[in-house]
């Protein structure tokens, strides 16, 4: 029998990680030989952890917390939105070059199109938060070409930074969100003040009935971002989807195989 190929999360922690459950499904889905497994790297043993398992058969490495920028400097080769994101989530293995890719744009625009079956083009999109989140989804909002797309920040100054670095990717500006007295198509929260049950600075007059506000965190209950959203008649979603479909997108990296995402993303959804 032939031997599976080896990929895996690092990360510090990543016991919590739901990729391996995610990866898993893909793989006998798509009828791909590989096993993947959790690899908890030191805090300062990042580049140790991967070298090691490249030379034990690793084929490629899903990055999360706090590796992202560490990765992105380790490889060798960057994708277009790699660069744009100044940050890595997916590395590939591959003889001598290391190949390091952003998914985590691809993953919220799929999700928000195909899953949740809003259009961005043409939209009013506001973007809350100017870090790296907030970073790795420019490139692939401002590719859907929408009217607008709008970041506000606690520091006003990270906001107008982050846009005039996409200044000539399309329409986007850096907004005052106590200044913000209107609505929006689109609302998408991309700082972790849901970790802490906090309300990102704005308006409620961003929000419409017709609104999708959309949090980057999942949880099983609603975040207070979405709760303030639903009560102001948005339509809402948490990052579940996001974090699937970034997955599906990594293992097309890395399998070149395209993956049916939804049965997966009904069972996460269940066992919350």
């Amino acid at each position: 029998m032939n031997t599976p190929d080896r990929y895996a999360v690092i990360g510090n922690p990543v016991e919590h990680s739901k990729s391996p459950e995610i990866h898993t499904y893909f793989a006998v889905q798509a009828g791909q030989n590989i096993v993947y497994e959790r690899l908890l790297a030191p805090l300062d043993g990042f580049v140790d952890s991967v070298q090691s398992f490249v030379r034990d058969g690793g084929r490629g490495v899903n990055v999360t917390v706090p590796f992202k920028l560490q990765a992105h400097a380790f490889a060798t080769v960057l994708t277009e939105r790699a660069q744009a994101a100044g940050a890595v989530n997916t590395l590939k293995f591959d003889g001598d070059i290391i190949l390091g890719d952003n998914t985590d744009g691809v993953g919220l625009v799929v999700d928000i199109i195909r899953n949740a079956g809003r259009v961005l083009t043409g939209k009013r999109i506001l973007l809350i938060g100017a870090g790296g989140a907030a970073r790795g989804v420019v490139l692939p909002l401002l590719e859907q070409a929408p009217a607008e797309l709008v970041v506000i920040n606690r520091t006003i100054s990270k906001a107008v930074e982050l846009a005039y670095r996409f200044a000539d990717k399309g329409c986007i500006v850096a907004g005052d969100a106590k200044a913000l007295q209107r609505s929006f198509d689109i609302i998408i929260n991309a700082t972790s003040s849901s970790l802490v049950e906090e309300m990102p600075p704005l308006d409620s007059a961003v929000f419409a009935e017709s609104s999708l506000a959309y949090d980057m965190m999942y949880a099983k209950e609603p975040t207070v971002f979405l709760r303030f959203a639903s009560e102001r008649g948005a339509t809402i979603r948490d990052g579940l989807g996001m974090l699937v479909e970034q997955a599906a997108e990594s293992f097309f990296v890395w399998r070149g195989v395209r993956v049916n995402t939804m049965p997966i993303l009904a069972s996460l959804r269940g066992k919350m």
